[in-house]
């Protein structure tokens, strides 16, 4: 099979496109025909090893654990082990692949247990594939902040990835949603539901008179003395800083409120694996719309 493989730490050029031997499922796992994944900002900070921690994590001098990037994917079934209940050869699916990674490559083994579960029907397999990291950081950040009971949020960063996912389920949730961004992706926060727009290019958002329950930094850049003058009392912040552990009925949740037309994804650009040195080199610019999408097959 191919796969993009990095066997050394830095820029997007270690990453290279080779073949590698075709996985075989274990017993509760299921072999994915991988359609599509992306590149997200796990993806490059791994390869940069960028902060420091990564190579704590995969290895201090070069890759050892993780050489095969792409934090999720959607793709179809083609095999699976004996023990696998839930799952069958030929269902399509996405998945967030977790620190295992492993998108980058045209097949990919996950367990029947993990955060993965059959892909929207309205969304095409791009589509699919850009929508478990956003949404699920969001949706588990937004719930930490008790967002069934906040009725003003601010979003910052509100068009990336995390930021318009955040958006939207923060609507879903009730409440009034302000989203911070450029003036150019004003009118793009807006068509997802955003109540009102700050241009932080053109001003400060933390001199606001006005006060929110929630903070949702998508960025994770706002510091402790500017957000606490814009939190009303009683209110909370979230950052994507802050530590998220998805679970498979989360991922279905996302999955009924697409399908029901109340979540949509915002693809920027879109590559395949010949181009996937480009891809990293667009989302570390910081300048990307929602979501980069990556074609693998199909």
């Amino acid at each position: 099979m191919k796969a993009v493989v990095y066997e050394r730490y830095g820029t997007p050029e270690v990453l290279e496109l080779r073949e590698k031997p075709k996985p075989t499922p274990k017993i509760n796992e299921v072999l994915i025909r991988v359609h599509a994944t992306t590149v997200t900002a796990g993806d490059w900070r791994m390869r940069s090893a960028n902060p420091f921690l990564a190579r704590l994590f995969n290895g201090l001098f070069k890759p050892k654990k993780v050489k095969i990037l792409g934090f999720e994917l959607s793709g179809v079934i083609e095999q699976v082990g004996s023990d696998v209940k839930t799952l069958a050869r030929g269902d399509e699916v996405f998945a967030f692949c977790g620190l295992g990674f492993g998108g980058y490559a045209e097949y990919r083994c996950l367990s029947e247990a993990g955060v993965i579960t059959k892909k929207p029907t309205n969304m095409t397999f791009l589509q699919a594939a850009t929508v478990p990291i956003g949404s699920l950081t969001a949706l588990l950040l937004l719930r930490k902040g008790g967002i069934e009971d906040r009725q003003k949020v601010l979003i910052y960063g509100a068009s990336g990835s995390v930021g318009t996912f955040a958006i939207q389920l923060a609507k879903h949730f009730g409440a009034h949603v302000t989203a911070v961004c450029s003036g150019r992706n004003s009118e793009l926060v807006r068509s997802i539901g955003a109540d009102e727009t700050l241009d932080y290019t053109k001003a400060d958002f933390t001199t606001l008179n006005t006060r929110f329950d929630l903070i949702f930094d998508a960025v994770g850049k706002i510091k402790k003395s500017r957000r606490k003058k814009l939190l009303a009392s009683g209110g909370k912040y979230v950052s994507v800083k802050g530590t998220t552990k998805p679970r498979k009925t989360d991922l279905q949740f996302v999955k009924e409120l697409i399908e029901s037309s109340r979540l949509t994804t915002v693809i920027d650009r879109t590559y395949d694996l010949e181009t996937i040195q480009e891809a990293h080199r667009y989302v570390e610019r910081f300048r990307k719309r929602g979501n980069v999408a990556v074609k693998v097959m199909g």
